[in-house]
């Protein structure tokens, strides 16, 4: 009696099993917690009415920042980048902390060769695949460049100078300082160079390609 209780309650179990496999076309599926894809809240650019602006992503109040971020109240042009120079700081860790400055030189390493090479060259020389079709930019070995302050070079970065263009967009902050950091270490292992009297240089190859 038992062995035939036990078959018949596996065979309705079989024959539901079969009947959940059934899809019925015209019909929905049932959903199990359907909040879950309909959420009830609302969505970021979306009007609310409960919220004071009458949409759900309101402004930041006025003076706020993003977590992280330093703010830069410098214009573009050569006076504000002089005015920078006296006024930023490099804000990473001190180069006497050996670990740290390690990585610095290890990501700036990286981000010069990524975003700078095509100008500026390895070396640091001006000499990139790019002078081959516009002007040559200075050596960055030059005394000129090597007295600059590390906060003029950090506006010239973000802002841009001359023909070259801002990288804002393309460089964190953080990220600019270590390019700065892997420029200083260049200028400190390498001799200086005399600009002579021509500082720039189209459609010829230089003497820095060679650095690629």
């Amino acid at each position: 009696m038992n062995i035939s209780r036990i078959c018949c309650f596996l065979g309705c179990l079989a024959f539901l099993g079969l009947l959940a496999c059934g899809q019925d076309f015209s019909k929905p599926n049932y959903e199990y917690s359907p909040d879950m894809a309909y959420s009830l809240a609302y969505e970021s650019f979306s009007a609310n009415p409960y919220l004071p602006e009458g949409r759900t992503l309101a402004v930041p109040p006025q003076g706020t920042v993003p977590r992280g971020y330093q703010p830069f109240y410098y214009a573009a042009g050569p006076e504000e980048a002089l005015r920078a120079g006296e006024e930023l700081r490099d804000p990473l860790p001190s180069a006497k902390n050996t670990e740290a400055q390690k990585q610095i030189l290890e990501r700036g390493n990286v981000l010069f060769a990524r975003l700078c090479v095509p100008c500026h060259a390895m070396d640091l020389q001006g000499g990139g695949l790019v002078t081959r079709l516009f002007s040559r930019p200075p050596s960055l070995l030059a005394n000129n460049a090597r007295q600059m302050k590390d906060g003029q070079i950090f506006h010239i970065i973000t802002t841009g100078q001359g023909t070259m263009p801002g990288y804002v967009q393309q460089i964190s902050q953080q990220d600019r300082w270590k390019v700065i950091r892997h420029i200083r270490a260049v200028q400190a292992a390498s001799p200086p160079v005399d600009l002579g009297p021509e500082t720039t240089n189209t459609n010829a190859d230089t003497p820095s390609q060679g650095a690629l």
